[in-house]
């Protein structure tokens, strides 16, 4: 949405007014890693990394699927979060306590203002941004090999997936086409395909995947030609070679851009993406 992102821009200013008035709602199986990350070429913001587990990790000896989220601050805890949170945790923990399927969920904060940046694989006219790729590199290169050597996770790419909403279902789009050998589930939420027209490029060059799973979500309140333009994409990946039995697309006609409507969809994504009843 595009008036979502100047918006949005005030989340630093906003943010700490809003932390003040509210209590942690993370759950106990929820933590930030005593480790912070440096991108190099990307900006100079040390990045918290916020890392769910399940809550049979520490009882077993089980490896376990690894869902990589952007946005980490909106993810897990209200107190941290811009307007909302998309209750995560709760969710999983509750898949986990009805099926005895357990995900570790691995979030990267945005860099605040620099968030653009970070989750745009192209320049803007207007608002900038244009450096997803190193964004995406960092993942791919540098933390997800940190996460697999830490943490008991199956690394293979039908286990790990990339899920994100508005600029972060943007870099989740192309961070999932351009890596298909190590993401195999990918959930672009609210997707801010109107960014570039080089997504259609993209999506021409690196859309014919024989062995992911994508999940596009909009809601039919977003505004801006949010459910047409999914629509379009959806139509030119299945043009450009993309197995239609992995791609499902869902317009909730009630879905706004908030965290309210992701939070409310998040159970939905996963459920698709990993094959849970």
């Amino acid at each position: 949405m595009k008036y979502f992102l100047p918006f949005f821009i005030t989340f630093i200013t906003v943010f700490v007014c809003f932390s003040q008035e509210n209590n942690s709602t993370a759950s106990s199986n929820v933590s930030i890693i005593e480790k912070e990350f440096l991108i190099p070429e990307l900006n100079t913001i040390s990045h918290k990394i916020w890392v769910y587990l399940p809550p049979n990790y520490h009882s077993s000896s089980k490896n376990f699927p690894v869902i990589y989220m952007h946005d980490a601050q909106n993810l897990f805890d209200a107190k941290t979060s811009y307007a909302g949170e998309w209750n995560v945790d709760e969710t999983l923990n509750e898949i986990y306590k009805k099926t005895n399927k357990g995900f570790i969920v691995v979030g990267i904060e945005n860099g605040g203002e620099e968030r653009i940046n970070e989750y745009t694989p192209w320049e803007h006219q207007k608002y900038g941004g244009g450096k997803g790729d190193i964004y995406i590199n960092f993942i791919v290169n540098t933390l997800k090999p940190y996460i697999d050597k830490n943490y008991r996770t199956k690394p293979q790419q039908k286990y790990t997936g990339l899920i994100g909403s508005s600029l972060g279902g943007l870099i989740s789009y192309y961070g999932g086409l351009k890596y298909p050998n190590v993401f195999g589930k990918i959930g672009a939420l609210s997707t801010s395909f109107w960014f570039s027209d080089e997504v259609i490029k993209f999506t021409e060059e690196y859309g014919k995947v024989n062995n992911q799973k994508l999940y596009l979500l909009v809601g039919g309140k977003e505004g801006e030609n949010m459910d047409s333009d999914t629509q379009k994409m959806e139509k030119l990946l299945l043009k450009t070679g993309f197995k239609q039995r992995n791609l499902r697309t869902k317009i909730n006609p009630e879905g706004k851009h908030n965290e309210a409507f992701w939070s409310s969809e998040f159970k939905g994504v996963v459920s698709w993406l990993y094959n849970i009843k």
